[in-house]
């Protein structure tokens, strides 16, 4: 069912089709697969970048709050190609073949990685450098994300969307608990640059199925102003009286708390005084509470949707303000992994209202506000607490914005019963 571009009250009222189907349901679909693979594979290798660049740039600095501050400058760089590209990449998922939108993002994703391999084997990786290399990664998946996520839907029945978006999820955060430890031995053994030359490597591995993938049509066939695209895709969640306050509180989230995860190589280093084998445990531990929630999405598929998704949001920003109460490793990846899985199933869940909530010819666009908040906000929120970091430390900082999270979501909970019941 397609919701109209103007809905009516009533709308509110509708649900999530909350029928069950199995979980591992979206596998029967032959690209499904391939693309799951594909990035189950290339995500590895994210993982190891993401862990490397975080713990080289926090061991550069003398202290906790110049570290926080510098990891808050390299999200920066992430966030503004992020917020300037995604209305632009979410017109072209929708108009143009996805496939090659990905052939195009994912290859220069590989070549960005083997560039600052060079530069740190060579020494010539200063900050500056990191931030242009950050910020051309964030350019490319901003035109990744919206054609890679609106693509999933059009792979299996409709039924099969939330079990997908889950699965989706998996291949992401799997790799999450193998990447982060595997990343901080290679660190120990043979430094940082190896971990970008994997990254390189491992991202091929998307360029290979999508040559064993069909072609898929553009979903609109709609051409002339780029504005006027965008501007329709937000005057929908603007008038949507549901998306809208789901897009709220994403944007309340990725500045208060999805933050967290970019400033843990600083929390490690300067809070709980572990070297990068012990960063690598602490993300191992998110992400292995990730992978429990992407499955338990997958699981439940679009059943009670609002309901899980302000429950979820409610306890990840209750977790980042524990986090900032305690300086012992283990309490700390216990903490992560209530965190992971709570965030995962916050996002998820996000996407999932969103996609299903949107009609066919708009959903990419309505992918690219979801791409855009995640890829420019959440890294803009990493200078934020950055930045408040230090001048109240970080782990304060975690306290203060857990708590302000938490009481966003209590108060949509409280006052949006249509949130409540989609």
């Amino acid at each position: 069912m397609k919701t109209s571009l103007d809905p009516a009250a009533g709308d509110a009222e509708q649900r999530v089709p909350d029928t069950r189907p199995r979980m591992l349901g979206p596998f029967a679909f032959r690209d499904f697969r391939l693309l799951w693979s594909g990035l189950l594979v290339s995500n590895l290798g994210t993982w190891m970048q993401f862990t490397a660049l975080g713990y080289y740039v926090a061991s550069l600095a003398p202290n906790g709050r110049i570290g926080s501050f510098d990891i808050g400058l390299i999200g920066a760089s992430r966030a503004l190609p992020a917020l300037l590209l995604s209305p632009f990449a979410g017109v072209v998922a929708d108009r143009y073949p996805r496939r090659r939108v990905l052939f195009i993002t994912n290859g220069t994703t590989s070549l960005v990685s083997l560039a600052t391999f060079v530069l740190i084997a060579t020494a010539h990786a200063p900050l500056w450098a990191l931030m242009i290399v950050s910020g051309l990664q964030a350019a490319t998946q901003s035109f990744d994300a919206p054609a890679r996520q609106s693509w999933v839907p059009l792979m299996v029945p409709r039924e099969h969307v939330g079990s997908a978006i889950g699965l989706n999820s998996v291949a992401f955060n799997a790799p999450s608990v193998i990447g982060p430890p595997l990343a901080g031995l290679l660190i120990a053994g043979a430094g940082i640059g190896p971990c970008f030359l994997a990254n390189a490597a491992l991202t091929l591995a998307v360029l290979v199925v999508l040559v064993f993938m069909k072609p898929a049509p553009p979903s609109s066939r709609r051409r002339g102003n780029v504005v006027a695209a965008i501007a329709e895709g937000v005057r929908f969640l603007v008038g949507h009286p549901v998306l809208r306050w789901v897009v709220l509180l994403l944007i309340v989230t990725s500045l208060t708390v999805r933050p967290y995860n970019f400033l843990l190589p600083a929390y490690a280093v300067h809070v709980i005084h572990t070297d990068a084998r012990g960063l690598g445990w602490l993300l191992a531990a998110s992400g292995a509470g990730a992978i429990c929630g992407a499955f338990f999405t997958a699981a439940t598929g679009g059943a009670r949707r609002g309901t899980i998704w302000l429950i979820s949001a409610g306890v990840a920003a209750a977790g980042v303000a524990l986090l900032g109460l305690t300086v012992q490793i283990g309490i700390a990846a216990a903490i992560l992994a209530v965190i992971g899985l709570a965030t995962l199933s916050f996002i998820s869940s996000s996407n999932i209202l969103l996609q299903t909530l949107a009609p066919d010819e708009m959903r990419g666009r309505v992918v690219s506000v979801y791409a855009m908040i995640l890829l420019g906000l959440v890294p803009l929120g990493s200078l934020l607490i950055g930045s408040l970091a230090t001048i109240f430390e970080l782990r304060w900082t975690f306290l203060l914005a857990g708590t302000l999270a938490c009481v966003c979501a209590i108060a949509i909970a409280v006052t949006q019963p249509a949130v409540r019941d989609v």
